[in-house]
């Protein structure tokens, strides 16, 4: 593309823009650029020219189509903010110097870094909505272009893309951009599943011709029987989006029937229902899949009727129905607030600012609240569809889809979710796990000197929900958790050598972001972080210490190349036990003992079965052993476990206690072990404690199930 080319595309719908700026901007960010490539060899100023013309498609102002030119100047050439800012002006400017902030946080994988990120891109957003529609073109661009990469950066990319861009933009409104983002994403972290439901789609249409043609030409027939002028477009849905439906409805491909999905654009909203009308009355409508998002619209402004029929051949299609003001809306979603019609700037109705949910969530979370939680509530709004209920006086709750009365309490006020005792839903009592539906009426009982029970967290779906109910909960039990956390704490430091002094435990907390001692303790002691973690935040060399052991990805012989393992839950076998594995397609390989019940369930299925063994040698300390111990009620007791812990070099990464009786405690202890041998040193040494009146290794068949739900043959 040539600069005459980019203003071509800008004039098109804005025949007043400033083309001597933009001339302007593609000079001096090319000159800028001279000499630098990208990974695939192309002149680097080939990137910010792509994500201009994509910013341009969507119709954005010259602010936004010249910040993309510029965006890498500030970062990557001798371009300073104020060299921008004198030549085009502190507006663009700002916007190039927030992309470059966005840039430079290097979203990572590691929870506690993405959570503090995520925080920082949304404060970023809030400020000007524009920063973020310049990085997403950055990125989508990226991701095209993502094979040039080392696979090693392809795959952080692919999952920053799935964990952040993808939902970000889905939410923004700009349906289609995030499902490129996850495709392109899908490509590189699932290349195998991506290609089989292609494969599958190429002989499913050599099997039945062109089904999206013939149900196309069908629907239009009935609406010009109905006298109903509407433009008519169908496609096959994203194989990312299918692959998804498989995993969560458990389905393989041949199962699945809504794979089409159809849209209809209209001139009124009225002919959107008439449409509706005409379609039902001619295809029969799949029960529970009628949407209608006019009458109750996404928060992001989305508007459509959406439903299923039973269409030709009795296959399940999509049908989406909007008009085309509407239709603007979910394809560009806030881009809509720059559109242009007929060169001039007009305000679509139906837009809506995502700088307010930006607000409401941000909000929420100042700058002492947990960053998990944060990033656990950020994720639940973005990926979560709505629900919508009413008080008793008729106001309307927005919710997460299976969302409970707890959640619709904390939605009204903290203090009435703290004070929730029971619910009404339309005028019936109902349980607090009840999930709530679309047009519900809830009423909330509550009681003097009620507070959140520890069980609402798994009831709770909101990220407000269950960040009020956990900081409740810590408060109650903080004392608690403190003193456990300066015990595990010791045993911690003391396995490398070392003293969990005030000092030691002070720079661990501003290593690790945390406020102050008090609350790292607190943390350590409700298993939130681990005395791994806490070590590691100041002698990481200490914390990986072991000599010449063998890398985890190494631990099994018997494996192809390309097959990834994890351990089973049931039976958590450790190095020094015969194995088995068990082959899961798209998951790879799950290692069961040779003793572990669960395996009678595979006996037909001996195709899957693989002869491994653990690779001879020092094996790291990260194979957690579930040890269930009952100990005596006294003073000092659970100390001296940990302690005889830690003295045997392990680490405990959990404790629960499962049973409290007046004399004694049976509580369940995740140990961190090398092997087998290992394993028995930790086992003996408690057994001989005389406070410890039973030891042994819990293993529990039921958390097979659990994990295997995802890791379907």
């Amino acid at each position: 593309m040539s600069v005459d080319d980019l203003i071509a595309l800008v004039r098109a719908y804005n025949p007043r823009t400033n083309d001597k700026l933009i001339r302007a901007a593609w000079t001096f960010a090319e000159a800028m650029h001279d000499g630098q490539t990208r990974q695939s060899g192309e002149p680097y100023f080939t990137h910010p020219v792509a994500v201009a013309a994509i910013l341009a498609e969507l119709q954005m102002d010259d602010a936004t189509v010249i910040t993309a030119l510029l965006h890498d100047t500030i970062e990557d050439t001798k371009a300073s903010y104020g060299e921008v800012s004198s030549r085009f002006g502190p507006e663009i400017a700002e916007l190039v110097d927030g992309v470059t902030k966005l840039t430079n946080l290097q979203l990572s994988s590691a929870q506690t870094r993405q959570a503090e990120n995520f925080r920082k891109l949304f404060m970023a957003t809030s400020r000007d909505l524009r920063v973020t529609l310049v990085k997403l073109a950055d990125r989508l661009h990226n991701m095209r272009t993502i094979k040039s990469m080392r696979p090693e950066k392809q795959a952080q990319k692919a999952r920053e893309t799935m964990d952040i861009y993808a939902p970000l933009a889905g939410r923004m409104g700009m349906q289609w951009m995030r499902e490129e983002l996850e495709d392109h994403a899908f490509r590189v972290l699932n290349p195998e599943a991506r290609s089989s439901i292609i494969r599958r789609f190429i002989t499913l249409q050599r099997e039945t011709g062109d089904v999206i043609q013939k149900i196309t030409a069908d629907m239009r027939s009935e609406l010009e029987k109905a006298g109903i002028e509407a433009e008519v477009t169908g496609r096959a849905k994203k194989p990312y989006s299918i692959w998804r439906k498989m995993q969560e409805k458990e389905q393989g491909f041949s199962r699945l029937s809504d794979i089409y999905g159809f849209r209809i654009i209209t001139r009124s909203e009225a002919d959107c229902y008439r449409v509706l009308g005409a379609i039902h009355q001619r295809w029969r409508a799949v029960p529970g899949r009628f949407k209608d998002y006019i009458s109750q619209p996404k928060s992001n402004g989305y508007r459509s009727i959406h439903t299923t029929v039973s269409g030709r051949d009795g296959k399940r299609v999509e049908v989406q129905i909007r008009t085309r003001e509407m239709h603007e809306v979910a394809e560009t979603g806030v881009a809509a607030h720059w559109s242009y019609r007929d060169g001039e700037r007009v305000v679509n109705r139906f837009a809506v600012d995502p700088v307010r949910w930006i607000a409401q969530v941000t909000e929420r979370f100042d700058e002492d609240h947990d960053h998990e939680e944060f990033l656990e509530a950020v994720k639940l709004e973005m990926y979560q569809d709505q629900v919508f209920c009413f008080t008793p006086q008729g106001d309307v709750i927005k919710l997460p889809r299976g969302a409970t009365p707890i959640d619709f309490a904390y939605a009204i006020h903290t203090r009435i979710g703290a004070a929730c005792v029971g619910a009404k839903v339309d005028g019936l009592r109902v349980p607090l796990w009840t999930r709530l539906k679309n047009g519900q009426s809830v009423e909330i009982i509550t009681a003097e000197g009620q507070t959140p029970q520890a069980t609402w967290i798994d009831i709770a779906v909101t990220g407000r929900a269950k960040t009020a109910i956990r900081r409740s909960l810590r408060e109650e039990d903080r004392e608690r958790f403190i003193k456990l956390g300066a015990e595990l704490a010791r045993v911690a430091f003391e396995n490398v050598g070392k003293k969990a002094t005030d000092k030691a435990l002070r720079t661990a907390a501003r290593a690790l972001a945390i406020e102050d001692v008090a609350e790292l303790l607190a943390r350590l002691g409700s298993a939130e972080i681990t005395g791994r973690d806490v070590v590691r935040a100041i002698y990481p060399d200490l914390a990986q210490r072991g000599g010449e052991e063998i890398e985890a990805t190494r631990a099994i012989v018997g494996l192809s190349g390309d097959q990834g393992f994890r351990r089973a839950p049931c039976c958590q076998p450790v190095p020094g036990e015969r194995i088995v594995g068990i082959t899961f397609r798209g998951q790879g390989v799950v290692l069961h003992a040779i003793d572990c019940p669960v395996l009678a369930d595979y006996e037909d299925q001996t195709d899957r079965w693989l002869d491994l063994r653990w690779q001879e040698g020092t094996h790291p300390a990260i194979n957690t052993v579930t040890l269930d111990l009952t100990i005596s009620n006294d003073a000092g007791v659970l100390g001296r476990i940990c302690t005889l812990i830690g003295e045997q070099s392990a680490n405990i990464s959990d404790l629960n206690f499962v049973d409290r009786k007046p004399d004694y405690y049976r509580l369940l202890i995740d140990v961190d072990l090398r092997d087998a041998e290992h394993l028995h040193r930790v086992m003996t040494a408690l057994e001989a404690d005389s406070n410890v009146s039973s030891i042994g290794r819990h293993r529990d068949p039921a958390r097979a199930a659990v994990s295997a739900t995802g890791a379907r043959h």
